[in-house]
């Protein structure tokens, strides 16, 4: 596995990381003990850093907990970097973060979830707030009292992470990158670069697409991606976007070369990205952790770019 530097935290994390919202049951059922093992496979295979959120999990909170207990007796040699800004929303009782207390004690519900002390890195998890300055506040709070060591914001609009930047103590940003999606390219990675802002990239398969599993007729019984169905509201992007696979495919093998070939693509941006993919088995731990074994040339790149 490769390591990079984590923007200017001066920490080491593998090129590929682990995103947990899958191991929390909101993309179809999965049991604890292949949670756990889905993370310690991650962990086996080379990746130190491991992504969730408050709001991750049916019930709310239930791949924080998860994830917790996998990370026992591990804690101290892995990154973990959770999310506040969407508690309760989908059961209609979010939870207003008008105040730095209000933030502050979600903060503290994460810890006590995932069985931990501190946390590597909180993130803003409201992609298109306004003003920050509540969350800038709590955050520099909870670092004050050694529960965090660094801070960002999850979004995909430059213009909002310049405002949580303000300041410059902005140290993470994560955001929505991929073949399929290539909007961060022209502006927004340049300048998380020039900044010495740490990328972590979501969504690098696209929410499954990049697996070159689905075509037109497949049918999505989960709730985060129920709208790409036939009447859904995101059917027209999501039959554009399978246009998009079939082309590639007549390059990279579906499977496994597919999904190493999506992952490698973004973690050999200039910008040093981490990548978070999920998993919902060891063996798609494993699998995307084999993508981090090297990075894409120059001219691989481009023959890449040729084709999306």
């Amino acid at each position: 596995m490769i390591t990079r530097p984590f923007g200017r935290t001066g920490w080491q994390v593998s090129a590929i990381g682990l995103g947990t919202w899958n191991i929390g049951n909101q993309w179809g059922t999965v049991d604890d003990v292949t949670a756990w093992a889905t993370v310690r496979q991650a962990f086996d295979c080379g990746v130190n850093l491991f992504d969730v959120a408050e709001s991750y999990g049916d019930p709310n909170g239930l791949s924080e907990e998860r994830l917790g207990t996998a990370l026992a007796g591990i804690r101290h040699r892995v990154f973990v970097v959770s999310k506040i800004g969407h508690w309760g929303e989908r059961t209609g009782q979010g939870v207003p973060k008008t105040t730095v207390d209000m933030i502050r004690l979600c903060a503290h519900a994460s810890l006590h979830r995932l069985r931990t002390d501190w946390l590597d890195v909180e993130l803003c998890h409201e992609a298109d707030i306004m003003d920050p300055s509540v969350y800038l506040e709590a955050f520099e709070a909870l670092k004050g009292e050694g529960r965090i060591r660094a801070y960002g914001i999850s979004t995909d609009s430059l213009e909002v992470l310049k405002r949580f930047n303000i300041s410059g103590t902005c140290s993470v940003v994560q955001v929505n990158y991929s073949m399929l999606n290539r909007a961060p390219e022209p502006e927004f990675l340049p300048y998380c670069r020039e900044n010495g802002i740490a990328v972590m990239v979501r969504g690098p398969l696209a929410q499954g697409l990049l697996s070159g599993q689905y075509n037109r007729d497949s049918v999505f019984t989960d709730a985060v991606r129920a709208s790409w169905n036939v009447g859904g509201r995101q059917r027209d992007r999501y039959e554009a976007d399978v246009a998009k696979v079939e082309a590639l495919q007549t390059h990279f093998n579906i499977g496994e070369d597919m999904i190493t070939a999506a992952l490698r693509y973004v973690i050999s941006h200039p910008a040093t990205p981490v990548a978070i993919p999920g998993a919902k088995s060891p063996a798609q731990a494993a699998m995307n952790a084999a993508a981090g074994e090297r990075l894409f040339s120059a001219e691989e790149l481009v023959e890449i770019r040729s084709m999306l």
